[in-house]
């Protein structure tokens, strides 16, 4: 076993934070990984892994050697596929992240026709509301949903995501439809917070000079993740202000209704974020090319940047 694939082997134990899951994933013996690592932190003669029981975490100097190693085996393959100019003749694995709706509504669907194109690559997709660390955690790009913090990644912009208010056909009749801001305070909101104990920013809408404007509201339930956030308007918990895209079957089907719609969320911005580095591979760069046109698709031109 040569440097690079002893390096190949870390990457892996390090995206996973296991040296089963990398054994199953690679489809070697687990004490072949297990000393593949070993040789190479004799070789560095330095700790790369924290190994307990339970998990396995990188060190300081194991997080260094991950980001140098990941932009070397990057530029080594990118070396090698320079000359090819067949997308079909892609390999290799990508990984990346986006928000569960999105992955549910937009990029499941058509994965297959990304697929049937480049049938030497492997796909790994999480989706998950959670903000996850691109760069620790061995994603090649992330889409996020939202507004964005400060961060050394390239973001690609996407455009933007058209925000209406919802509620189902139960809760209004419980409840009456609101049809003026005042009303609000007869109704109930369900609350979404990316982390259960922070604080709703309440029932959010632009008013005539553009300006954002949040208005507190009462709620029995508080979630963190988008499918439990549709699934609690459906159950008549209370109203919801959510992306068009994604809702039009709901909507079609009856399932739920549109209220207050002088009153909208502003538009969420869409990105694709990725790695500040010279060279991203070419499977990284045609992944994201076919994402800009899925999530073109998915918002109906909304979201195409």
């Amino acid at each position: 076993m040569d440097q690079l694939d002893a390096m190949q082997i870390f990457l892996r134990v390090a995206e996973l934070a296991s040296f089963t899951q990398a054994a199953d994933s690679l489809g070697l013996p687990k004490a072949s990984i297990s000393a593949a690592v070993q040789r190479l932190e004799s070789q560095l003669g330095a700790r790369l892994l924290h190994r307990t029981t339970r998990r396995v975490q990188l060190t300081q100097d194991g997080q260094a050697y991950y980001e140098r190693s990941r932009d070397l085996l990057a530029d080594m393959e990118e070396l090698q596929t320079m000359f090819r100019r067949d997308e079909a003749q892609l390999s290799g694995r990508l990984r990346v992240d986006m928000p569960a709706g999105t992955a549910r509504h937009a990029v499941m669907p058509r994965l297959p026709e990304f697929l049937e194109r480049h049938p030497g690559l492997e796909v790994e997709v999480s989706s998950t509301d959670r903000r996850v660390d691109l760069v620790r955690e061995g994603f090649d790009c992330v889409l996020r949903v939202g507004a964005l913090g400060d961060s050394s990644l390239v973001a690609r912009p996407l455009g933007q995501l058209r925000q209406l208010n919802l509620a189902s056909p139960a809760y209004l009749e419980r409840h009456g439809t609101p049809h003026y801001l005042e009303d609000l305070a007869a109704h109930r909101l369900i609350h979404y917070v990316p982390i259960l104990g922070g604080k709703s920013p309440g029932f959010e809408y632009v008013d005539g000079a553009g300006e954002l404007r949040r208005i507190p509201m009462a709620g029995a339930v508080t979630v963190n993740n988008s499918d439990a956030y549709t699934a609690a308007c459906l159950a008549g918990l209370g109203l919801i202000q959510v992306p068009l895209a994604g809702m039009q079957a709901l909507l079609q089907a009856g399932l739920l209704v549109p209220v207050l719609p002088g009153f909208n969320a502003p538009p969420m911005p869409v990105h694709l974020l990725y790695a500040n580095r010279r060279h991203l591979p070419r499977r990284v760069r045609v992944f994201m090319d076919w994402l800009v046109e899925v999530m073109a698709d998915y918002a109906g031109g909304e979201a195409a940047g």
